[in-house]
């Protein structure tokens, strides 16, 4: 009798650690199984565009990898918001995927008080793919070869020099406002709806300046019909080696560019948002991918998920000071 009352016992005993293996071994099955169908990529502008480029670059490479399609999903419409928005919603499974950057998680969050989405609490980040510095142009009529005449000039002048925008609150009117701040300068802002009008009127001399993505802009430096003065960046740009940054042509400290990179909701698992960090990084590292993008004026990056989420919160500290200081609000 005792001896099977201890066997009884042996038995119930080893009872929590079958379910526990079990357990562990469903987990690590799921996670072998990701993904098992097409994963969805919301790109918050129109084709065409410099995200779209980056994201359809990205999702080519990790397709493969992952053996499952990356299907790029535009969904444009308020500076956005909307394509954020979405995201942030989506079911946390790791088959939604956000090409977030620093509109719809520094500029934006800043400009309006109400969001339908938490750009720290909604989503988790996977990493940080590429940063895209701005090149600063003037017309060939400004009597300023480099950014410390241009300083010189602006601060000889104060509200004589109209600079252009991509529309108030965009990278290109942040980077100007920056640059005022930190040169005590003030010249006046000219806002337009996107690059393209902001740039007719930049070419034909109604306005002075701007800073604006150096892809964009460089033919119009290489045909001599606007003149580069830096790059936004900490270091040179290989686009475009011989043109020195800001800080280094008389204003030290001064860095700032545009950013890309991929995040999911808030609450995918920690193993999901792990493999696609891998095949990310791994994407961006990959010389073919690396070439796409510096073509297109990104260095390109590959950032860990912390990594990410500690540049996120950065960027939301560092552009709000700026928002605040120039007191921009959205229009």
């Amino acid at each position: 009798m005792n001896t099977q009352r201890r066997r009884l016992n042996r038995a119930l005993v080893a009872l929590p650690v079958v379910g526990l293996s079990r357990s562990s071994l469903a987990a690590g099955a799921e996670s072998a199984e990701y993904p098992t169908r097409a994963i969805k990529l919301i790109v918050p502008f129109a084709p065409g565009g410099g995200n779209d480029t980056v994201a359809r670059t990205i999702a080519q490479r990790i397709s493969t990898s992952l053996g499952q399609p990356v299907v790029v999903d535009n969904r444009a419409g308020a500076g956005g918001v909307l394509g954020a928005e979405i995201a942030a919603r989506s079911p946390p499974d790791g088959y939604t995927l956000f090409l977030g950057g620093v509109g719809s998680h520094a500029i934006n969050p800043n400009l309006h008080r109400q969001l339908a989405y938490d750009p720290v609490k909604d989503f988790a980040p996977v990493s940080l793919i590429a940063a895209a510095p701005l090149l600063v142009v003037v017309h060939p009529s400004v009597p300023a070869n480099s950014i410390g005449e241009l300083i010189a000039l602006a601060r000889k002048q104060p509200g004589a020099l109209n600079y252009a925008s991509n529309g108030n609150g965009s990278s290109s009117h942040l980077a100007a406002a920056m640059f005022e701040s930190m040169t005590a300068t003030r010249m006046v802002h000219v806002p337009y709806k996107g690059l393209a009008p902001a740039l007719t009127d930049l070419l034909s001399g109604q306005v002075q300046l701007m800073f604006s993505s150096v892809v964009a802009i460089l033919p119009h430096v290489q045909a001599g019909k606007l003149r580069a003065l830096a790059v936004t960046s900490s270091k040179r740009l290989a686009l475009v080696p011989d043109v020195p940054t800001v800080a280094e042509s008389g204003l030290p400290g001064y860095e700032t560019s545009s950013w890309y990179g991929i995040l999911a909701p808030a609450g995918t698992r920690p193993d999901v948002i792990a493999r696609l960090n891998g095949e990310i990084v791994r994407a961006v590292r990959d010389p073919e991918v690396a070439k796409v993008l510096a073509n297109d004026g990104a260095v390109p990056i590959g950032s860990s998920s912390a990594e990410f989420d500690a540049h996120i919160r950065r960027e939301l500290d560092r552009l709000g000071k700026v928002i605040r200081e120039a007191r921009i609000e959205a229009q």
